[in-house]
Protein backbone atom coordinates (compact mmCIF):
# COMPACT_ATOMS: atom_id res chain seq x y z
CA UNK A 1 0.00 0.00 0.00
CA UNK A 2 2.55 2.34 -0.84
CA UNK A 3 0.43 4.83 -2.42
CA UNK A 4 -1.29 6.34 0.89
CA UNK A 5 0.89 7.99 3.71
CA UNK A 6 -0.74 7.29 7.29
CA UNK A 7 -2.43 10.08 7.40
CA UNK A 8 -5.23 9.08 4.41
CA UNK A 9 -4.10 11.77 2.76
CA UNK A 10 -2.69 10.68 -1.48
CA UNK A 11 1.13 11.02 -2.08
CA UNK A 12 2.29 13.43 -4.12
CA UNK A 13 2.95 10.67 -7.17
CA UNK A 14 -0.64 9.83 -6.42
CA UNK A 15 -1.87 13.21 -6.80
CA UNK A 16 -0.34 14.04 -10.29
CA UNK A 17 -1.99 10.98 -11.78
CA UNK A 18 -5.13 11.85 -11.00
CA UNK A 19 -4.85 15.15 -11.78
CA UNK A 20 -4.03 14.16 -15.43
CA UNK A 21 -6.58 11.78 -15.63
CA UNK A 22 -9.27 14.93 -14.83
CA UNK A 23 -7.40 17.71 -17.52
CA UNK A 24 -7.39 14.58 -20.08
CA UNK A 25 -11.62 14.07 -20.01
CA UNK A 26 -12.30 17.97 -19.59
CA UNK A 27 -10.85 18.18 -22.74
CA UNK A 28 -12.44 15.25 -24.58
CA UNK A 29 -15.87 16.53 -23.68
CA UNK A 30 -15.36 20.75 -24.30
CA UNK A 31 -12.30 20.89 -26.23
CA UNK A 32 -11.70 23.92 -23.10
CA UNK A 33 -9.76 23.50 -19.86
CA UNK A 34 -12.71 23.74 -17.46
CA UNK A 35 -10.81 24.31 -14.45
CA UNK A 36 -10.01 27.98 -15.38
CA UNK A 37 -13.35 29.15 -16.61
CA UNK A 38 -14.06 30.43 -13.08
CA UNK A 39 -10.86 32.39 -12.78
CA UNK A 40 -11.12 34.11 -16.69
CA UNK A 41 -14.80 35.00 -16.38
CA UNK A 42 -14.27 37.16 -13.19
CA UNK A 43 -11.10 39.09 -14.74
CA UNK A 44 -13.58 39.97 -17.74
CA UNK A 45 -16.56 40.94 -15.75
CA UNK A 46 -14.46 43.22 -13.35
CA UNK A 47 -12.79 45.12 -16.44
CA UNK A 48 -16.02 45.48 -17.61
CA UNK A 49 -17.57 46.97 -14.53
CA UNK A 50 -14.59 49.19 -14.30
CA UNK A 51 -15.09 50.44 -17.76
CA UNK A 52 -18.31 50.93 -17.59
CA UNK A 53 -18.16 52.99 -14.31
CA UNK A 54 -15.62 55.32 -15.80
CA UNK A 55 -17.41 55.73 -18.07
CA UNK A 56 -20.27 56.55 -16.31
CA UNK A 57 -18.81 59.10 -14.29
CA UNK A 58 -16.61 60.78 -17.07
CA UNK A 59 -20.53 61.02 -18.67
CA UNK A 60 -21.56 62.50 -15.59
CA UNK A 61 -18.99 64.69 -15.09
CA UNK A 62 -19.39 66.01 -18.88
CA UNK A 63 -23.29 66.44 -18.06
CA UNK A 64 -22.82 68.41 -14.24
CA UNK A 65 -20.50 71.09 -16.91
CA UNK A 66 -23.22 71.47 -19.39
CA UNK A 67 -25.42 71.74 -17.14
CA UNK A 68 -23.96 74.00 -14.75
CA UNK A 69 -23.05 76.27 -17.71
CA UNK A 70 -26.55 76.46 -19.06
CA UNK A 71 -27.80 77.39 -15.77
CA UNK A 72 -25.16 79.99 -15.61
CA UNK A 73 -25.89 81.45 -19.09
CA UNK A 74 -30.06 80.91 -18.70
CA UNK A 75 -29.17 82.63 -15.44
CA UNK A 76 -27.57 85.86 -16.96
CA UNK A 77 -30.47 85.67 -19.30
CA UNK A 78 -32.86 85.52 -16.90
CA UNK A 79 -31.34 88.49 -14.93
CA UNK A 80 -30.99 90.11 -18.92
CA UNK A 81 -34.63 89.77 -19.41
CA UNK A 82 -35.47 90.82 -16.04
CA UNK A 83 -33.96 93.92 -16.38
CA UNK A 84 -35.35 94.93 -19.83
CA UNK A 85 -38.69 94.09 -18.44
CA UNK A 86 -38.05 95.79 -15.47
CA UNK A 87 -36.59 99.36 -17.72
CA UNK A 88 -39.53 98.57 -20.27
CA UNK A 89 -41.89 98.70 -17.59
CA UNK A 90 -40.50 101.58 -15.83
CA UNK A 91 -39.99 103.52 -18.82
CA UNK A 92 -44.06 102.72 -19.39
CA UNK A 93 -44.84 103.78 -16.16
CA UNK A 94 -43.26 107.24 -16.62
CA UNK A 95 -44.97 107.73 -19.92
CA UNK A 96 -48.33 106.60 -18.55
CA UNK A 97 -47.21 108.89 -15.84
CA UNK A 98 -49.47 112.28 -15.93
CA UNK A 99 -47.41 114.63 -16.75
CA UNK A 100 -47.45 117.36 -14.07
CA UNK A 101 -47.83 120.93 -15.40
CA UNK A 102 -45.84 123.80 -14.75
CA UNK A 103 -47.06 125.17 -11.80
CA UNK A 104 -48.56 129.07 -13.29
CA UNK A 105 -47.67 131.62 -11.34
CA UNK A 106 -49.89 133.98 -8.80
CA UNK A 107 -50.77 136.88 -8.73
CA UNK A 108 -52.18 139.26 -6.02
CA UNK A 109 -54.37 141.84 -5.40
CA UNK A 110 -52.56 145.21 -4.33
CA UNK A 111 -54.11 148.11 -2.29
CA UNK A 112 -56.49 150.41 -3.87
CA UNK A 113 -57.27 154.14 -2.46
CA UNK A 114 -60.72 153.98 -2.31
CA UNK A 115 -62.48 156.81 -0.68
CA UNK A 116 -64.58 155.21 2.75
CA UNK A 117 -67.78 156.08 1.16
CA UNK A 118 -69.90 157.49 -1.31
CA UNK A 119 -71.69 159.56 0.72
CA UNK A 120 -69.46 162.62 -0.13
CA UNK A 121 -68.84 162.05 -3.63
CA UNK A 122 -68.90 165.30 -5.67
CA UNK A 123 -68.20 164.90 -9.89
CA UNK A 124 -65.77 167.22 -10.87
CA UNK A 125 -66.43 170.40 -12.85
CA UNK A 126 -63.87 170.01 -15.34
CA UNK A 127 -65.38 165.61 -15.95
CA UNK A 128 -66.41 167.12 -19.23
CA UNK A 129 -63.60 169.10 -20.76
CA UNK A 130 -62.83 166.57 -23.01
CA UNK A 131 -62.91 166.32 -26.86
CA UNK A 132 -65.93 167.21 -27.95
CA UNK A 133 -67.60 166.37 -31.05
CA UNK A 134 -70.77 164.53 -32.88
CA UNK A 135 -70.68 160.80 -33.75
CA UNK A 136 -73.66 159.57 -35.83
CA UNK A 137 -74.31 155.67 -36.12
CA UNK A 138 -75.32 153.97 -39.45
CA UNK A 139 -78.71 152.41 -38.73
CA UNK A 140 -79.29 150.75 -42.08
CA UNK A 141 -77.26 149.66 -45.18
CA UNK A 142 -78.89 149.68 -48.82
CA UNK A 143 -78.47 146.73 -50.96
CA UNK A 144 -75.91 147.46 -53.55
CA UNK A 145 -76.64 148.15 -57.27
CA UNK A 146 -75.04 145.00 -58.06
CA UNK A 147 -76.48 141.40 -58.61
CA UNK A 148 -74.09 140.01 -56.26
CA UNK A 149 -75.85 138.42 -52.98
CA UNK A 150 -76.55 140.43 -50.08
CA UNK A 151 -76.45 139.23 -46.88
CA UNK A 152 -76.85 141.96 -43.96
CA UNK A 153 -74.39 141.83 -40.97
CA UNK A 154 -74.29 143.04 -37.26
CA UNK A 155 -71.33 145.06 -38.11
CA UNK A 156 -71.94 146.52 -41.52
CA UNK A 157 -70.27 146.44 -44.89
CA UNK A 158 -67.75 148.62 -43.84
CA UNK A 159 -65.08 149.66 -46.56
CA UNK A 160 -61.48 150.00 -46.23
CA UNK A 161 -61.68 153.74 -46.78
CA UNK A 162 -64.90 154.25 -44.40
CA UNK A 163 -62.72 152.50 -42.05
CA UNK A 164 -59.66 154.53 -42.35
CA UNK A 165 -62.22 157.76 -42.04
CA UNK A 166 -63.75 156.75 -39.42
CA UNK A 167 -60.39 157.55 -37.14
CA UNK A 168 -60.85 161.07 -37.18
CA UNK A 169 -61.94 162.48 -34.33
CA UNK A 170 -64.62 164.90 -36.16
CA UNK A 171 -68.42 165.05 -36.82
CA UNK A 172 -69.20 162.06 -38.84
CA UNK A 173 -71.67 159.24 -39.38
CA UNK A 174 -69.43 155.85 -38.79
CA UNK A 175 -70.13 151.83 -38.86
CA UNK A 176 -70.50 150.83 -34.76
CA UNK A 177 -72.67 147.84 -34.99
CA UNK A 178 -76.92 147.78 -35.15
CA UNK A 179 -76.58 147.73 -38.43
CA UNK A 180 -80.00 146.80 -39.78
CA UNK A 181 -80.40 145.61 -43.56
CA UNK A 182 -82.45 146.50 -46.54
CA UNK A 183 -86.46 146.83 -45.85
CA UNK A 184 -87.80 143.56 -45.71
CA UNK A 185 -84.38 141.92 -44.74
CA UNK A 186 -84.44 139.68 -41.09
CA UNK A 187 -83.03 141.14 -38.21
CA UNK A 188 -79.08 141.12 -38.03
CA UNK A 189 -79.19 140.26 -34.36
CA UNK A 190 -79.12 141.44 -30.54
CA UNK A 191 -82.31 141.67 -30.49
CA UNK A 192 -84.03 143.24 -26.91
CA UNK A 193 -87.38 143.09 -26.11
CA UNK A 194 -88.84 146.55 -25.79
CA UNK A 195 -89.85 146.52 -21.93
CA UNK A 196 -85.78 146.15 -21.76
CA UNK A 197 -85.14 148.86 -23.93
CA UNK A 198 -86.95 151.18 -21.76
CA UNK A 199 -85.61 150.08 -18.54
CA UNK A 200 -81.60 150.52 -20.17
CA UNK A 201 -82.69 154.12 -21.36
CA UNK A 202 -83.37 155.32 -17.95
CA UNK A 203 -79.72 153.99 -16.81
CA UNK A 204 -77.30 157.03 -16.01
CA UNK A 205 -74.64 154.77 -14.67
CA UNK A 206 -74.40 150.97 -15.19
CA UNK A 207 -72.41 147.64 -14.53
CA UNK A 208 -73.12 145.25 -17.06
CA UNK A 209 -72.11 141.68 -18.15
CA UNK A 210 -73.22 138.80 -20.25
CA UNK A 211 -73.33 135.03 -20.47
CA UNK A 212 -73.99 133.31 -23.92
CA UNK A 213 -73.57 129.78 -25.30
CA UNK A 214 -73.89 128.42 -21.49
CA UNK A 215 -70.06 129.59 -20.91
CA UNK A 216 -70.32 130.63 -17.23
CA UNK A 217 -72.42 130.70 -13.65
CA UNK A 218 -74.15 133.58 -12.40
CA UNK A 219 -72.12 135.50 -10.12
CA UNK A 220 -73.62 138.02 -8.27
CA UNK A 221 -71.84 141.58 -6.85
CA UNK A 222 -71.31 141.37 -3.65
CA UNK A 223 -74.92 142.80 -2.10
CA UNK A 224 -73.08 144.03 1.71
CA UNK A 225 -70.32 145.60 -0.34
CA UNK A 226 -72.65 147.57 -2.54
CA UNK A 227 -73.98 151.34 -0.96
CA UNK A 228 -77.57 151.62 -1.33
CA UNK A 229 -77.06 154.59 -3.10
CA UNK A 230 -75.87 152.76 -6.00
CA UNK A 231 -78.44 150.08 -5.61
CA UNK A 232 -80.47 152.60 -6.26
CA UNK A 233 -79.08 154.81 -8.64
CA UNK A 234 -76.84 152.48 -10.83
CA UNK A 235 -78.55 149.31 -12.83
CA UNK A 236 -76.89 146.46 -13.00
CA UNK A 237 -77.58 144.91 -16.28
CA UNK A 238 -76.42 141.25 -17.51
CA UNK A 239 -77.09 139.93 -20.56
CA UNK A 240 -78.19 136.31 -21.68
CA UNK A 241 -79.07 134.55 -24.21
CA UNK A 242 -81.87 132.12 -24.00
CA UNK A 243 -80.00 128.93 -23.51
CA UNK A 244 -77.97 129.90 -20.80
CA UNK A 245 -81.17 131.84 -18.98
CA UNK A 246 -82.69 127.69 -19.33
CA UNK A 247 -79.06 126.57 -17.66
CA UNK A 248 -79.37 129.24 -14.84
CA UNK A 249 -82.77 128.17 -14.23
CA UNK A 250 -81.60 124.17 -13.77
CA UNK A 251 -79.12 125.73 -11.55
CA UNK A 252 -81.90 127.54 -9.00
CA UNK A 253 -81.01 131.03 -10.72
CA UNK A 254 -84.52 132.26 -11.52
CA UNK A 255 -85.60 135.60 -12.32
CA UNK A 256 -88.47 137.66 -9.90
CA UNK A 257 -91.17 139.32 -11.18
CA UNK A 258 -89.44 141.88 -11.80
CA UNK A 259 -86.72 140.25 -13.93
CA UNK A 260 -84.24 140.44 -10.73
CA UNK A 261 -81.46 137.42 -9.77
CA UNK A 262 -80.15 139.31 -6.77
CA UNK A 263 -78.47 142.58 -7.97
CA UNK A 264 -78.68 141.63 -11.42
CA UNK A 265 -81.60 142.51 -14.04
CA UNK A 266 -81.76 140.14 -16.19
CA UNK A 267 -81.78 141.06 -20.25
CA UNK A 268 -82.62 138.06 -22.72
CA UNK A 269 -80.77 138.32 -26.19
CA UNK A 270 -82.35 136.96 -28.96
CA UNK A 271 -80.96 136.27 -32.65
CA UNK A 272 -77.44 135.90 -31.71
CA UNK A 273 -75.43 138.09 -34.16
CA UNK A 274 -72.63 135.69 -34.71
CA UNK A 275 -71.16 132.31 -34.17
CA UNK A 276 -68.85 132.66 -32.36
CA UNK A 277 -70.20 133.63 -28.10
CA UNK A 278 -66.57 135.52 -27.76
CA UNK A 279 -67.44 137.79 -30.72
CA UNK A 280 -71.23 138.11 -29.44
CA UNK A 281 -69.75 139.27 -26.04
CA UNK A 282 -67.99 142.12 -27.77
CA UNK A 283 -71.64 144.05 -28.07
CA UNK A 284 -72.38 144.55 -24.84
CA UNK A 285 -68.57 144.96 -23.81
CA UNK A 286 -67.72 147.35 -26.00
CA UNK A 287 -70.87 149.34 -27.35
CA UNK A 288 -72.40 150.05 -24.12
CA UNK A 289 -72.97 153.70 -25.21
CA UNK A 290 -75.32 152.13 -28.10
CA UNK A 291 -77.21 150.00 -25.50
CA UNK A 292 -77.62 152.53 -22.55
CA UNK A 293 -78.08 155.75 -24.05
CA UNK A 294 -78.48 157.94 -21.48
CA UNK A 295 -75.87 156.40 -19.53
CA UNK A 296 -72.80 158.45 -18.63
CA UNK A 297 -70.98 156.16 -16.99
CA UNK A 298 -70.69 152.30 -17.20
CA UNK A 299 -68.17 149.48 -15.90
CA UNK A 300 -67.78 146.73 -18.15
CA UNK A 301 -67.13 143.33 -15.90
CA UNK A 302 -66.34 139.61 -17.00
CA UNK A 303 -69.10 137.25 -16.58
CA UNK A 304 -65.89 135.19 -14.73
CA UNK A 305 -65.70 137.95 -12.16
CA UNK A 306 -67.63 139.32 -8.78
CA UNK A 307 -67.78 142.93 -8.22
CA UNK A 308 -66.90 143.37 -4.58
CA UNK A 309 -66.78 146.71 -4.69
CA UNK A 310 -68.88 150.06 -5.02
CA UNK A 311 -69.28 150.93 -8.46
CA UNK A 312 -69.26 154.66 -7.85
CA UNK A 313 -66.10 154.65 -5.91
CA UNK A 314 -64.40 152.62 -8.72
CA UNK A 315 -65.45 155.77 -11.21
CA UNK A 316 -64.42 158.02 -8.64
CA UNK A 317 -60.84 156.09 -8.30
CA UNK A 318 -60.68 155.42 -11.92
CA UNK A 319 -61.73 158.68 -13.81
CA UNK A 320 -62.37 161.45 -11.65
CA UNK A 321 -59.59 161.34 -9.14
CA UNK A 322 -56.99 160.69 -12.29
CA UNK A 323 -59.02 163.20 -15.02
CA UNK A 324 -59.65 159.68 -17.70
CA UNK A 325 -62.11 158.86 -19.61
CA UNK A 326 -61.55 155.54 -20.16
CA UNK A 327 -59.60 152.90 -17.87
CA UNK A 328 -58.57 149.55 -18.19
CA UNK A 329 -55.78 147.12 -16.68
CA UNK A 330 -52.17 146.41 -18.06
CA UNK A 331 -52.12 142.34 -18.48
CA UNK A 332 -50.42 140.68 -16.12
CA UNK A 333 -47.37 139.17 -17.99
CA UNK A 334 -47.36 140.25 -21.57
CA UNK A 335 -47.22 143.77 -22.95
CA UNK A 336 -46.15 143.29 -26.69
CA UNK A 337 -48.53 142.27 -29.15
CA UNK A 338 -45.63 140.21 -30.73
CA UNK A 339 -46.06 137.96 -27.30
CA UNK A 340 -50.22 137.66 -27.50
CA UNK A 341 -50.03 136.87 -30.86
CA UNK A 342 -47.77 133.84 -30.26
CA UNK A 343 -49.34 133.31 -27.21
CA UNK A 344 -52.52 132.76 -28.92
CA UNK A 345 -51.46 130.25 -30.97
CA UNK A 346 -49.88 128.52 -28.96
CA UNK A 347 -53.28 128.02 -26.67
CA UNK A 348 -54.56 128.05 -30.34
CA UNK A 349 -57.30 130.46 -29.37
CA UNK A 350 -58.45 131.28 -32.71
CA UNK A 351 -57.64 129.90 -36.07
CA UNK A 352 -53.70 130.92 -36.98
CA UNK A 353 -54.58 132.09 -40.44
CA UNK A 354 -56.99 134.52 -39.21
CA UNK A 355 -54.68 135.82 -36.75
CA UNK A 356 -52.10 136.17 -38.79
CA UNK A 357 -53.25 138.22 -41.82
CA UNK A 358 -54.99 140.75 -38.86
CA UNK A 359 -50.98 140.64 -37.24
CA UNK A 360 -49.67 141.78 -40.71
CA UNK A 361 -52.18 144.57 -41.63
CA UNK A 362 -51.16 145.87 -38.32
CA UNK A 363 -47.57 145.95 -39.19
CA UNK A 364 -48.16 147.30 -42.58
CA UNK A 365 -50.46 149.82 -40.57
CA UNK A 366 -47.78 151.22 -38.82
CA UNK A 367 -47.90 148.70 -35.48
CA UNK A 368 -44.59 148.43 -33.94
CA UNK A 369 -43.32 146.59 -30.63
CA UNK A 370 -43.65 147.93 -27.33
CA UNK A 371 -40.33 149.17 -26.31
CA UNK A 372 -40.43 149.43 -22.04
CA UNK A 373 -37.36 151.62 -21.86
CA UNK A 374 -38.69 154.56 -24.26
CA UNK A 375 -39.75 157.14 -22.04
CA UNK A 376 -41.90 158.76 -24.55
CA UNK A 377 -44.27 155.40 -24.86
CA UNK A 378 -47.92 156.15 -24.71
CA UNK A 379 -49.42 153.53 -22.67
CA UNK A 380 -47.15 151.53 -20.00
CA UNK A 381 -48.32 147.97 -21.71
CA UNK A 382 -49.46 147.28 -25.34
CA UNK A 383 -51.54 144.68 -23.95
CA UNK A 384 -54.61 144.89 -21.67
CA UNK A 385 -56.36 142.87 -19.53
CA UNK A 386 -59.73 143.64 -20.82
CA UNK A 387 -62.24 141.79 -17.91
CA UNK A 388 -62.95 144.93 -16.27
CA UNK A 389 -63.49 148.29 -18.13
CA UNK A 390 -64.72 151.67 -16.69
CA UNK A 391 -65.80 154.70 -19.31
CA UNK A 392 -67.29 157.50 -19.68
CA UNK A 393 -69.38 158.15 -22.06
CA UNK A 394 -67.48 160.74 -23.97
CA UNK A 395 -66.88 161.93 -27.57
CA UNK A 396 -63.56 160.33 -27.84
CA UNK A 397 -64.63 157.02 -25.79
CA UNK A 398 -67.35 156.24 -27.69
CA UNK A 399 -65.31 156.93 -30.89
CA UNK A 400 -62.67 154.41 -29.48
CA UNK A 401 -65.08 151.78 -28.06
CA UNK A 402 -67.02 151.81 -31.64
CA UNK A 403 -63.41 151.65 -33.39
CA UNK A 404 -62.42 148.68 -31.38
CA UNK A 405 -65.41 146.65 -32.05
CA UNK A 406 -65.15 147.16 -35.72
CA UNK A 407 -61.74 145.69 -35.79
CA UNK A 408 -62.85 142.64 -33.87
CA UNK A 409 -65.97 142.48 -35.70
CA UNK A 410 -63.52 142.57 -39.36
CA UNK A 411 -61.02 140.59 -37.84
CA UNK A 412 -60.61 138.18 -35.09
CA UNK A 413 -62.48 138.27 -31.88
CA UNK A 414 -59.55 138.38 -29.62
CA UNK A 415 -59.61 141.81 -28.84
CA UNK A 416 -56.46 141.81 -26.85
CA UNK A 417 -55.06 141.55 -30.04
CA UNK A 418 -56.80 145.08 -31.80
CA UNK A 419 -55.84 147.27 -28.84
CA UNK A 420 -52.93 149.13 -28.69
CA UNK A 421 -53.11 149.26 -32.76
CA UNK A 422 -56.31 150.95 -32.43
CA UNK A 423 -55.23 152.94 -29.55
CA UNK A 424 -51.89 154.00 -31.50
CA UNK A 425 -54.13 155.20 -34.94
CA UNK A 426 -56.48 156.86 -32.77
CA UNK A 427 -54.17 159.13 -31.46
CA UNK A 428 -51.77 159.60 -34.17
CA UNK A 429 -54.81 160.59 -36.90
CA UNK A 430 -55.60 163.02 -34.10
CA UNK A 431 -52.37 165.04 -32.41
CA UNK A 432 -54.13 168.00 -31.49
CA UNK A 433 -57.21 165.67 -29.69
CA UNK A 434 -56.42 164.05 -26.86
CA UNK A 435 -57.70 160.80 -25.23
CA UNK A 436 -56.67 160.90 -21.64
CA UNK A 437 -56.66 156.80 -21.35
CA UNK A 438 -55.99 155.83 -17.73
CA UNK A 439 -53.65 152.41 -18.44
CA UNK A 440 -53.78 151.08 -13.93
CA UNK A 441 -52.23 147.93 -12.50
CA UNK A 442 -53.45 144.60 -12.83
CA UNK A 443 -53.20 143.82 -9.30
CA UNK A 444 -55.44 146.94 -8.87
CA UNK A 445 -58.46 145.18 -11.03
CA UNK A 446 -57.86 141.90 -8.94
CA UNK A 447 -58.95 143.82 -5.60
CA UNK A 448 -61.73 145.24 -6.87
CA UNK A 449 -63.55 141.70 -8.41
CA UNK A 450 -63.01 138.22 -6.95
CA UNK A 451 -61.90 136.44 -10.63
CA UNK A 452 -63.46 132.72 -10.99
CA UNK A 453 -62.39 129.91 -14.03
CA UNK A 454 -65.22 130.22 -16.85
CA UNK A 455 -67.40 127.23 -16.87
CA UNK A 456 -66.80 126.29 -20.46
CA UNK A 457 -64.51 127.28 -23.04
CA UNK A 458 -65.58 128.13 -26.13
CA UNK A 459 -63.53 126.15 -28.94
CA UNK A 460 -61.92 128.61 -31.37
CA UNK A 461 -64.00 129.00 -34.56
CA UNK A 462 -63.46 125.97 -37.65
CA UNK A 463 -60.35 127.77 -40.48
Amino acid sequence: MALYRHSGELLSERRGIIGAVFKSIDRSKHGLPVVRRGTRFGRISLRRLLFWLFSLAVLFSIYLTVFSLKMHYHGKMEDGISSLREGHEELLGYLEQPKKKPRRPRFFPCEVGLLDSVDDLVEPKDSTNFTQFLSGYIEREEKPFRNNPFEPRFGGHQTLEEREKSFYARNQTIHCGFVKGPEGYSSTGFDLDEKDKAYMNTCSVVVSSCIFGSSDFLRRPTSKLISEYSKKNVCFVMFVDEQTLSKLSMEGNVPDDGGYIGLWRIVIVRNLPYMDMRKTGKVPKFLSHRLFPSSRYSIWLDSKMRLQTDPMLIIEYFLWRTGSEYAISNHYTRHCIWEEVLQNKRLNKYNHTAIDEQFIFYQSDGLTKFDPSDPNTPLPSYVPEGSFIVRAHTPMSNLFSCLWFNEVDRFTSRDQLSFAYTFLKLKRMNPDKPFFLNMFKDCERRALAKLFRHRAVSPPPAP
